[in-house]
């Protein structure tokens, strides 16, 4: 029996992951030519390369035991990810925050009370909502709800989403950032109480996954390791 854990696959993630655990005495290796297997130097721990993307679906469905993975990803890609996963450790790299960013030239929109006054506005004259490109519809519609913004709509974007107003198919966007400074590029500015979520890379424990005898003495070996309290 072995406890899988979930690794980014490629590109910054998977080389600030390693080092992660190479501050932690591992040696997260990666064989290109054995079908891209990697191996993390822990007995009975096996690395499974997938995209951040894939990995909450896999811890969700319990086929992993532990992933690594950003916030946003998880809460917005798994409902109700407070009963499937369980946070383990904060990383410390990968810091994004997902925002809410309207035109410069919107000058007495500010908050998201402006941005509502401004949706109702806007469908009275134009007779159609008020559209939001975001690739976070989960956490966007969670959030307007709870401000009480109610009068858009959102459509999604899967390419650059702060290029979508200037491309005339949204009035504004959803995206997640680490500087602004792609959004101030776009001419785009972040409402004043238009953030969303701060979201970092973080090490996940799976609730539905097989926590045999084993496996439970695998990661108690590992937490021990990786000087985590369970």
């Amino acid at each position: 029996m072995t406890l899988k854990l979930g690794i980014p696959s490629k590109g910054r993630l998977m080389s600030k992951t390693a080092d992660w655990f190479g501050a932690k005495g591992l040696d997260f290796t990666v064989d290109e030519g054995r079908a891209y297997t990697a191996s993390l130097g822990f007995d009975g721990v096996e690395p499974v390369l997938l995209s951040a993307g894939e990995i909450p679906r896999e811890l969700a469905a319990g086929r992993i035991h532990l992933g690594v993975t950003g916030m946003d990803v998880v809460r917005e890609k798994i409902p109700g990810w407070e009963m499937q996963v369980r946070e383990l450790a904060p990383l410390g790299f990968g810091q994004a925050v997902l925002v809410i960013a309207v035109p410069d030239f919107w000058a007495d929109v500010d908050t998201l009370h402006d941005l509502d006054a401004a949706a109702a506005a806007f469908r009275a004259v134009h007779g159609h909502r008020l559209r939001i490109a975001t690739k976070y519809h989960r956490l966007v519609r969670e959030f307007l709800r709870t401000k009480g913004v109610a009068d858009y709509q959102l459509v999604d974007s899967q390419g650059a989403t702060e290029g979508t107003v200037r491309n005339l198919t949204a009035e504004a966007v959803a995206d997640i950032t680490s500087t602004g400074e792609t959004l101030r590029a776009n001419h785009l500015r972040i409402l004043s109480d238009g953030v969303i979520l701060k979201s970092e890379a973080m090490l996940y424990k799976a609730r539905n996954a097989d926590w045999t005898g084993e496996t439970r003495g695998i990661l108690e070996r590992l937490a021990g390791q990786l000087g985590l309290a369970l």
